[in-house]
């Protein structure tokens, strides 16, 4: 494999669950710090980026876990880009444990945005020149197919977008929306299951005093779940998403 980028972490204790293992908001945190990583070595940092009112968007991703690093344990990050578009890339990750056994794996499809502008622009010519993509791919699942908003559900919870729910662009972190999501699942799953696999879309932005309805139905497969996001009192759709969960073995 050629044009791949590792990134090591150690995980910490406030990034762990009751169970003493990373969250998946924990493990989907540290996949965009490695992708943020992966941009530095292209000689753009984020906050360079900024400054030239230029960022990377996530339009939609995956995540499949087999298990959830514990408490101090290292792992490794591999990241690599498979495939561009004009201002387009699909991002593959691949999770390893610190002996090089994969436990994760992931991908997801980052717009390059003009941020004051508020649209798409072409992907800057240094990070085609360093990253050159590598057609290998991390975990066969199509990102670009729609997952459809509910029209009702089963479960549902209530948030108020908040400051500290934004990020440096002033935009809703897309991983307060997959948090939203969690924790509209019921408590007899969050109990007893771990989240096996996630695949969501990223549709429409919140602001900054919005109220967010996390909205859930359980799906055709056991212990499987479909859900949206969006704002009360319209029919403005954020996220969607589908969601496996599978038994703790305790």
């Amino acid at each position: 494999m050629e044009n791949y980028f590792d990134k090591e972490f150690e995980l910490r204790f406030f990034e762990m669950n009751r169970l003493g293992e990373a969250s998946p908001i924990a493990l989907l945190t540290l996949l965009q710090e490695a992708a943020a990583e992966h941009c530095h070595y292209a000689g753009h940092n984020l906050l360079s980026l900024m400054s030239e009112n230029l960022g990377w968007v996530l339009l939609s991703g995956v995540m499949q876990m087999q298990r959830y690093p514990l408490y101090k344990e290292k792992i490794i990050i591999r990241t690599w880009i498979s495939k561009y578009h004009a201002i387009r890339g699909l991002r593959e990750n691949i999770i390893y444990d610190e002996d090089y056994n994969i436990i994760g794996r992931a991908r997801g499809l980052w717009l390059f945005y003009d941020i004051k502008k508020r649209r798409p622009k072409r992907i800057h010519p240094d990070f085609l020149k360093r990253w050159s993509s590598y057609k290998s791919i991390s975990l066969e699942h199509d990102i670009s197919d729609k997952i459809e908003a509910l029209d009702s559900f089963e479960y549902r919870k209530e948030f108020k977008v908040n400051m500290y729910d934004t990020d440096t662009n002033k935009h809703v972190n897309n991983l307060r929306y997959l948090q939203w999501l969690i924790e509209s699942i019921p408590d007899e799953v969050l109990n007893n299951y771990y989240l096996y696999f996630i695949d969501g879309r990223f549709i429409s932005e919140a602001q900054y005093g919005d109220v967010i309805l996390s909205s859930t139905k359980k799906d055709s497969s056991e212990n499987s779940f479909v859900h949206t996001i969006k704002i009360k009192g319209t029919n403005k759709v954020c996220a969607t998403g589908k969601t496996i969960w599978k038994k703790i073995d305790k």
